[in-house]
């Protein structure tokens, strides 16, 4: 029987599931396994659009679907948590499973403060996660530094720091720190993230400390929950998944993995927010005068909810016509989530005028919470 904190490693069962999942399946098979026992009503994962550069969030309830969504996309940059909110109001009674990174739960978190989402009808897949590049930087990357058409890639990953390529022809692989010091890479949030295993999940899975002849055929599953070991204990017994133990070293490996991947987040704040302290407000100033007031870095914040009244009329805080805002339109924003950010970088990836909000919003949560750590203690996750 499972429990909280135990590990193993886990994979389909199913010979398709296991050949087109990633790391032996063991995600896909445990949703399909959650919707055909009836543990979730509906499942909602990730899948390729037009390319793999194309996130496409999609509701599955038919377990046989859930197989289009096997493998993952680092150049989608999509948040779910609103995704989930508007399911979850729609459909009263729902249970919904969900294949979630750490902003993705954080962001869920934040709307469960809110009375905004019911966490109990929920049934959450955590994936460890370096981070997601954009899809317009992505191809710009891959056309000047790999020197590949990006049309004939047809498989990334970002694994033992770098990022790598697979394309008709052959595979490519650059080291992270070197794209990103030139520009490229992850995004900036992501660069900045020290929620790497998104244990508040039910499971934590990901290829982490998988080594020897599971490497590339298991996913290394971590349990965080009562809900998560109920899953995983049915989808054994069922037939469904497959589990074996976890040796001594992959979990002494896991912990480097992600002990590095945690010293990168804190050079990038660093390296982020020494630029900003000697003239935080004044940069702030200047960035937002860009603003042509489209609102999108409203819309899209997953813990950002005005009420109605506030929508109509002058009521955002601003003078109908005025372009750029007066700047207290964003200072009252970046206060209205100074306690909430969650660094998920999409007020400043959907920003039309490049400007770096989530730099700035991260900038003030995190001055925040060095603030009163001493104190109140460390929050639940580290965005």
């Amino acid at each position: 029987m499972a429990a909280i904190g135990d590990t193993f490693y886990a994979w389909a069962a199913d010979a398709d599931v296991l050949k087109k999942g990633e790391c032996g399946g063991a995600i896909t098979a445990l949703q399909q396994y959650a919707l055909k026992s009836g543990m979730v009503d509906a499942v909602l994962a990730i899948r390729k659009g037009a390319d793999l550069y194309d996130a496409v969030p999609t509701l599955i309830t038919d377990p046989a679907e859930i197989a289009q969504t096997a493998g993952s996309l680092h150049c989608g940059t999509l948040l779910l948590s609103k995704v989930v909110k508007d399911y979850l109001d729609a459909n009263k009674t729902a249970r919904l499973g969900v294949t979630v990174k750490g902003c993705d739960t954080m962001g869920l978190i934040e709307l469960a403060r809110r009375d905004a989402v019911d966490m109990d009808r929920l049934l959450l897949l955590g994936v460890n996660c370096g981070g997601s590049v954009s899809p317009i930087l992505a191809r710009k990357m891959i056309r000047e530094k790999f020197e590949v058409d990006p049309d004939q890639v047809h498989k990334e990953e970002i694994d033992k720091g770098q990022f790598i390529i697979e394309y008709e022809g052959g595979h490519k692989g650059i080291k992270i720190d070197d794209l990103e010091d030139e520009g490229y890479g992850r995004r900036s949030n992501c660069r900045r993230c020290l929620y790497k295993v998104p244990r508040q999940a039910d499971l934590a899975c990901g290829n982490w400390g998988v080594i020897g002849e599971k490497a590339g055929n298991a996913t290394f599953v971590e349990v965080c929950s009562e809900k998560g070991a109920n899953l995983l204990d049915a989808a054994v017994a069922a037939g469904a998944v497959k589990t074996g133990a976890v040796p001594a070293k992959a979990l002494e490996i896991r912990g480097k993995v992600e002990g590095a991947m945690l010293g990168l987040g804190n050079k990038w704040r660093k390296k982020n927010f020494e630029a900003l302290a000697s003239d935080l407000w004044g940069t702030i100033a200047r960035e937002t005068g860009r603003c042509i007031k489209c609102y999108s870095c409203i819309e899209n914040c997953p813990v950002c909810f005005p009420v109605a009244e506030e929508l109509k009329g002058n009521s955002r805080m601003i003078t109908s016509g005025e372009v750029p805002p007066n700047p207290m339109f964003h200072l009252r924003r970046f206060a209205h989530i100074s306690d909430s950010c969650i660094n998920c970088g999409q007020c400043e990836e959907l920003c039309p005028m490049d400007i770096p909000l989530a730099l700035f919003s991260h900038a003030i949560r995190t001055e925040g919470d060095s603030a009163f750590e001493s104190k109140l203690g460390k929050a639940p996750y580290t965005n």
